[in-house]
């Protein structure tokens, strides 16, 4: 047996290794085992990304990993309607819960005017900033 060690650049590779073994640990505790990752993107007219969100739904819980929009087009409504569609899609799969995290110098004032609400805050993450929890109940659709 090799002792454990840091390995540069295979990042993505362990990640995506023990992404699964803990999803299976947790989908044999929980039940639940209908996670499924999602996406959505803006596309400039020269087809790049210059808008997007991505995350995931699981066990009645929508976590958006990623929301992201081009400098030059925040303040317009982008972020908030990938945000919308990504609490619609959550919606559609009759999740309860959008849960997400922000840092300080990021937007959790977007987030909350959005109707999110801080469940939690890790100061100094990184040094001299914080990091947000927010979470944002959702009404069924009828």
């Amino acid at each position: 047996m090799t002792s454990p060690a840091i390995r540069p650049g295979q990042a993505a590779e362990i990640d995506a290794f023990l992404a699964e073994r803990i999803y299976e640990y947790n989908a044999a505790v929980t039940g639940y085992r209908d996670f499924e990752p999602f996406g959505a993107t803006r596309l400039s007219e020269a087809g790049s990304i210059e808008a997007g969100v991505s995350g995931f739904t699981w066990g009645g819980c929508c976590y958006v990993a990623y929301l992201w929009v081009a400098p030059e087009l925040r303040g317009n409504g982008v972020g908030s309607e990938l945000l919308s569609i990504a609490e619609q899609l959550a919606r559609s799969k009759g999740c309860r819960l959008m849960v997400l995290s922000s840092h300080s110098f990021q937007a959790p004032g977007f987030y909350t005017r959005k109707g999110y609400e801080q469940v939690a805050q890790i100061v100094d993450y990184p040094v001299g900033h914080s990091d947000f929890f927010l979470a944002k109940r959702l009404a069924s659709m009828s």
